[in-house]
């Protein structure tokens, strides 16, 4: 194929992806009221082949989120509860002695555990020990899972939104710094407004039940996360990538003065190579060729505040890890604006 054919493929490609975009913003919205910056992020790390992060209190219909959007792109689910005694092996699966009623004999079969999935929900991650978290992380990180002497690969394409109640910490195991870092994004979902909750009750205590259409199959979206990696970026862009994530580190000569004074440790190269692969997959969700300054800073606030510890006298003077982003996003300006069509 020459390289116009292929370019012409990848614009029909991105049409295709924009169309089934506001498909799925409509099938989902049939269900989920509200939350469209939450669906937004979660499906541009999908897109990404990244994962995110879900942090929420309980009753937002987060597993209802992940679920619906598992049957909108007709992709296979498992909800994995997370507790204190779950071990490595009842996620990964295990083998299993049998015997062969012909001859006798006996040998190891390998039963898949809930990994084995396109979507993953891992549902208050932080209340498993290290040694579970760790082959969660690994999964997600080498899309394979290794048994004894056996490596498995997981489905492609493979996806875990991990979650978490920020309202209780008693009893749990806080996923550390470096585990967070493997989280592309960190999604915040907040409470409804007044007039969705309202819409929220009346489908919830109705015989409401939506009908949901297929909007994307697992092939296409393997596809498009190829045609992800190959959206333009300009240099101004990469650079406004990364003066936002080299700003945010203490003692460093890009820092503000409010970040050596709020911030014990900045966010890491990851962080801005996750800022342009979300950009880019924003861009083409929303029908365009190429990403944005603009798109860089609308995906800045899940992919970095994560990756930003603040220090004790921000912590005791109510400032989060949030505010910093946002300071961060009114100091540091792109070298060049550009509109977004």
């Amino acid at each position: 194929m020459t390289p116009r054919a292929e370019g012409d493929k990848d614009i029909q490609a991105v049409k295709h992806l924009n169309e089934a975009y506001g498909k799925m913003t409509e099938m989902l919205g049939r269900v989920i009221v509200g939350q469209r910056e939450v669906i937004e992020q979660m499906l541009v790390a999908m897109f990404c082949r990244g994962h995110a992060l879900l942090v929420g209190v309980p009753g937002l219909a987060k597993t209802l989120l992940v679920s619906t959007t598992a049957q909108v792109l007709h992709l296979s689910f498992r909800r994995i509860q997370f507790t204190p005694d779950l071990m490595p092996s009842d996620i990964t699966g295990t083998d299993v002695l049998e015997e062969d009623r012909t001859t006798g004999k006996r040998g190891l079969r390998f039963v898949p555990g809930p990994l084995f999935a396109n979507m993953i929900l891992a549902d208050e991650i932080n209340r498993t020990p290290p040694k579970t978290q760790a082959a969660l992380l690994e999964a997600m990180q080498e899309h394979h899972v290794t048994v004894g002497e056996e490596t498995f690969s997981l489905p492609e394409p493979f996806f875990v939104l991990a979650t978490q109640n920020p309202i209780e910490q008693e009893g749990t195991y806080p996923l550390p710094e470096a585990q967070l870092d493997r989280f592309m994004f960190m999604i915040l979902v907040d409470y409804p407004d007044a007039d969705e909750e309202i819409q929220i009750m009346k489908q919830v205590t109705s015989s409401y039940h939506a009908e949901l259409e297929t909007a994307l199959t697992g092939e296409e979206i393997l596809a498009l996360q190829e045609i992800v990696r190959r959206v333009p970026v300009a240099d101004h862009v990469y650079q406004y990538a990364r003066d936002l994530a080299r700003a945010s580190r203490p003692a460093s000569a890009e820092a503000p003065d409010f970040v050596n004074e709020l911030v014990n440790w900045g966010a890491g190269p990851r962080a801005s190579i996750y800022m342009i692969m979300a950009a880019k997959a924003r861009a083409i969700l929303h029908g365009r060729y190429h990403a944005t300054t603009e798109d860089v800073r609308a995906m800045a606030l899940p992919v970095l505040r994560h990756r930003i510890i603040t220090t004790f006298n921000a912590e005791a003077a109510g400032i989060t890890s949030n505010e910093v982003v946002r300071r961060l996003l009114a100091e540091i300006r792109p070298a060049v604006e550009d509109a977004v069509a």
